[in-house]
């Protein structure tokens, strides 16, 4: 009788604790269907995917916090750009080994910048759907693919392959590893910060800098010029693999996924003129420094008589490392300071590039000294431009007008400096320095009125209540400043006449004007 009492006290409490348990369940699937059909009510948009908590914990690669992810694609980023200019500083090697002409040589060149372009239109904004490392990681896997197509196949013919595929590499990880390292360091509100636009510059153009300086010196000191080389940035690729393969994705694949097709090119439909002005600005930038990656090597070899493969990287460095310190000096200046601050510095650096030849003997440091100070006005005139395309492109149009602003760009590195080699079979270098030089500069100037004069900034389509009508002077950053207000507080619920009111707005001030460019 006592056993039996007692069970039943057992039995009973069990009985209580499990109806307290399916209360607490039936409340929590309450709550959980309460704020699904909120969700559900609020937005129709497609939603980001995430794995299964259970199923991400069962998986056994070690997943790097986001801070440690930030620096790991960064390093992936710098090591796939520093790989793409390494042959730049071993194109005399492959002139006196593989007996190629310089010519060859500058096409080579341009099928490289004719990858990127290819690869930027193709796959360029691919990764907003399925996710930043299923994009990534295919780019580095066609690096690595580059890599051993320079190690194995050294006809002419490889050398073309591996050059196309180490642009379509380079285009498709720009846009997708800056979009990646910005995902990684964006704050709470999901808004850039300052040092996420920083560290991709400096992992952009500080890896086109670093390529041709690490390949110089190995080829020059190192011996076994056109293969160790391609060892050392082998195994960076297969680092940089590994390092994406267990960093946190920033930004998940969406469901169901928009149709495929390609970035289209158009301009803005406002100050097209504007547009055209930066185009040509891009254009005549590039082109300057693809003459650096391209054909450094051939005229320090021929009128500087210095074919030292560690001084053709010295020089690269030089120019675009100017560039580098330029962007990340300058992001809080608006974009006709920055275009004004350019075009000076790099015709005084062509001009003085064209007197080292010209002299006699040829000045080798007033090449490096015109390397030097025509990067710091390539850097700017690109930050610039880039500025003006972004202030004058509405959110309709504003990726078509950044993909042409980049095919422009690259089309800028390969058809001058193409042109550049063909002359060079007929005219001596110094005369082909001249002439590329004139060129360049004319362009230049022909468009210094629209690149720097203030702009009126257009009125909208259709003003609402809570929009400014009319036109006022302002420059062009002011511009693409108030738009960009106006966008994230209307996207925030907040109204866009009392944009100080906005969180999102204060946090944008705070994160300076580099993160749009």
């Amino acid at each position: 009788m006592e056993i039996t009492g007692k069970t039943a006290l057992v039995t009973g409490a069990y009985r209580g604790l499990g109806r307290q348990l399916a209360a607490q369940f039936r409340d929590r699937g309450a709550r959980v269907g309460r704020a699904g059909r909120t969700a559900s009510g609020r937005s129709t948009k497609p939603t980001h995917t995430e794995s299964p908590p259970l199923r991400a914990s069962a998986r056994a690669l070690p997943w790097l916090s986001p801070r440690t992810g930030f620096w790991a694609i960064a390093f992936s980023f710098l090591a796939v750009a520093a790989f793409s200019t390494a042959p730049s500083s071993l194109y005399g090697l492959y002139e006196q080994q593989e007996h190629l002409s310089s010519l060859t040589i500058t096409i080579v060149y341009a099928v490289y910048a004719l990858g990127i372009v290819v690869s930027l239109l193709l796959a360029g904004h691919v990764s907003d759907w399925y996710g930043r490392r299923a994009v990534l990681l295919p780019a580095l896997a066609v690096a690595v693919v580059a890599a051993v197509i320079f190690l194995t196949w050294r006809s002419l013919a490889g050398i073309i392959v591996a050059r196309v595929l180490t642009g379509l590499a380079l285009g498709a990880a720009v846009a997708t590893a800056t979009a990646f390292v910005t995902d990684l360091d964006a704050g709470p509100d999901g808004v850039a910060t300052r040092r996420a636009g920083i560290v991709a510059t400096i992992a952009n153009i500080g890896g086109l800098a670093l390529g041709p300086l690490i390949a110089g010196l190995l080829a020059r000191y190192a011996g076994h010029g056109l293969t160790l080389p391609f060892i050392v940035f082998l195994a960076l690729l297969l680092a940089a693999v590994g390092l994406v393969i267990v960093a946190p994705e920033g930004h998940a694949a969406i469901h169901p996924r928009p149709k495929y097709r390609p970035q289209r090119l158009k301009a803005p439909a406002n100050g097209r003129s504007q547009f055209l002005a930066a185009t040509t600005g891009v254009c005549t930038a590039f082109a300057v420094g693809g003459l650096f990656a391209g054909l450094a090597g051939t005229f320090l070899a021929g009128p500087l008589h210095q074919p030292s493969p560690a001084l053709t990287g010295l020089t690269i460095f030089l120019a675009f490392g100017a560039g580098v310190l330029v962007q990340t000096t300058t992001t809080s200046w608006p974009a006709r300071r920055l275009l004004a601050a350019g075009i000076v510095p790099m015709i005084v650096g062509l001009c003085l590039l064209v007197v080292s030849a010209w002299t006699s003997p040829p000045s080798l440091a007033l090449f490096l000294g015109g390397g030097i100070v025509a990067g710091t006005g390539i850097g700017a005139i690109i930050r610039g431009s880039l500025t003006v395309v972004i202030s004058t492109a509405s959110p309709d149009d504003r990726a078509g007008a950044l993909a042409t602003f980049f095919t422009v760009g690259y089309a800028g590195v390969s058809v001058p400096v193409v042109g550049v080699g063909i002359i060079l079979q007929h005219l001596s270098p110094r005369v082909t320095l001249l002439i590329f030089a004139v060129a360049v500069g004319l362009v230049i100037l022909a468009a210094v009125p629209i690149l720097i004069r203030p702009q009126k900034a257009a009125a909208p389509r259709a003003a609402g209540p809570d929009q400014l009508a009319g036109t006022t002077e302002t420059t062009l950053a002011d511009t693409a400043h108030a738009k960009c207000m106006d966008e994230l507080c209307t996207a925030h619920g907040m109204p866009t006449s009392t944009p100080m009111n906005c969180r999102v707005t204060r946090s944008f001030d705070h994160a300076s004007a580099g993160e749009l460019h």
